[in-house]
């Protein structure tokens, strides 16, 4: 049995599958009470909005929902281990199992492998669905509630700086060179002061320098306004500066804030607070597995000690100190005071080996 990884089948799908009952049954509770609180302190803003009810606290749930479920996630896996290892014990099942032969480690591997397909259905989760519903929803925001934005992958409503000068364009569609603007304008100042104010239909990015169609110039100190046709503006202004002006990695999947770490890097800008967080995107689902092992605590040692509470405690210390330390990690990745990598994985190989420590010291 001690060359075995799994005790029994049987034993297998029981524990298992009680803690993830458990861990879901949390997670649903925490998701229920935090989007009641949520949505009671954000439906003032959201019907501030001429002509929006109830339908759109509904579509604010709906969108803030899976950020709640990502969020808490982890802490509910957390809590579900030491509720499924605390009631093992408390039913001296454990010392059952340890009876027959069975490692600490045997035992918690039912655990550990439904975390790994917990941390898998989280990332697989973040991709799809709460990246897609954290840029609606922040959009959505932007908007002050209102008109409820396309999720058409446009950005719109971008501002550039070019020495004095200010370019907005209310459109950007491609990437690179084929770069495409819409809706642009031009705000030339001398001294700090409006001279002359330039708009077109479209500009595209050719030479060096931005193209427009069908321009107009309005002189701020006549008064006139000018046909110009096609004109040049803004030699120097690259792409780059109107596409991945503001890269929220909270809003991308993995594929997608990888394209645009790859398109900042060629147009020679810093993405090192933009790796760590790609980085994390891998790590912080994978905390599901290492809960088991920080929890495990909880489940040995004698329920009639009177001491199984304490043991609980402890668990949960070292769950939260884990996330306290990921999100300091992450954080000083975000400032560049880490690198990328040790950012999003120091904390998660930390308290592996913390746990694991802590087992083999207590139970093996």
């Amino acid at each position: 049995m001690q060359l075995q990884f799994f005790p029994s089948r049987t034993v297998t799908l029981y524990t298992g599958r009680m803690f993830l009952v458990r861990s879901f049954a949390v997670l649903a509770g925490l998701v229920l009470i935090l989007m009641t609180l949520d949505l009671l302190g954000e439906s003032d803003r959201i019907l501030a909005y001429p002509g929006n009810g109830e339908a759109q606290l509904w579509t604010y749930a709906g969108l803030r929902v899976p950020q709640i479920i990502s969020t808490f996630l982890k802490f509910s896996v957390l809590l579900g281990t030491l509720i499924t290892l605390t009631t093992l014990n408390q039913n001296s099942e454990v010392i059952s199992m340890k009876a027959s032969g069975l490692s600490a480690h045997q035992i918690l591997a039912p655990l550990i492998v439904a975390g790994l397909l917990v941390a898998g259905i989280s990332f697989a989760f973040n991709e799809r669905i709460v990246a897609r519903s954290t840029a609606t929803l922040t959009a959505w925001q932007k908007a002050e509630y209102g008109p409820m934005p396309k999720d058409s992958g446009v950005l719109s409503n971008l501002w550039v700086r070019d020495d004095e000068d200010l370019i907005r364009a209310g459109r950007a569609l491609g990437r690179g060179p084929q770069t495409r603007l819409e809706d642009v304008t031009l705000y030339d100042r001398v001294g700090n002061t409006l001279s002359q104010i330039i708009q077109a239909k479209e500009g595209r990015y050719i030479g060096g320098a931005w193209h427009l169609t069908d321009a107009s110039r309005f002189d701020v100190g006549t008064g006139t306004e000018t046909k110009l046709g096609n004109t040049v503006i803004a030699k120097g202004v690259t792409p780059d500066r109107f596409t991945l002006s503001n890269v929220d990695p909270d809003g991308l999947s993995f594929v997608q804030l990888k394209q645009a770490i790859d398109d900042l890097k060629a147009a020679g800008r810093p993405t090192r607070t933009l790796e760590a967080n790609l980085w994390h995107k891998l790590s912080g689902p994978l905390s599901a597995v290492l809960m088991p092992l920080l929890g495990a605590v909880a489940g040995f040692g004698l329920a009639r000690s009177g001491k199984l509470f304490v043991r609980a405690v402890i668990g949960m210390a070292l769950g939260f100190t884990y996330f306290v330390a990921d999100n300091f990690a992450l954080a000083m990745g975000n400032l560049g005071a880490y690198p990328p990598v040790l950012a999003a994985w120091a904390p998660f190989l930390l308290f592996l080996l913390i746990g694991e420590t802590v087992l083999i010291r207590t139970e093996e």
